[in-house]
């Protein structure tokens, strides 16, 4: 079984998102999502208007994720690729390179974001400003 494993905070769940799930889960049989908790995001400056349990019970309806895990720390990675034994690491490209130090335990993957659609730009137009 080939393992696939993301991370984010995937709030304002939009068209975007479950692209990029369901381009990670073609990549494998069975896809873990760290979703990043609430006290996480503080530590990263981001508010979310959606909290842990609700992003999280969103995201485990979604047909192409298997299993969401909590994100606590900038760390984790590491120690996930590990322990759910992943074959692949998919993360946007906007951290293209940042997690490269991966490579030597897992392939490491680095997708292109859905033409116009994002999270910022969402709360942009809602807000007027860059609420990340």
């Amino acid at each position: 079984m080939k393992r696939v494993i993301t991370y984010g905070t995937y709030d304002l769940l939009h068209y975007g998102h479950i692209e990029l799930l369901r381009r990670a889960r073609e990549m494998g049989d069975y896809l873990i999502v760290a979703l990043s908790t609430d006290e996480f995001n503080r530590i990263k400056n981001k508010k979310s208007y959606y909290n842990y349990e609700q992003r999280k019970m969103m995201l485990e309806s979604i047909r192409y994720v298997d299993l969401v895990i909590p994100e606590d720390d900038w760390g984790q990675k590491e120690r996930d690729v590990e322990r759910y034994d992943v074959d692949t690491f998919v993360m946007g490209h906007d951290w293209e390179g940042e997690f490269d130090i991966l490579k030597d335990k897992c392939e490491v993957i680095y997708l292109k974001h859905t033409e116009g659609i994002s999270t910022t730009q969402i709360k942009k137009e809602l807000y007027g400003k860059d609420a990340r």
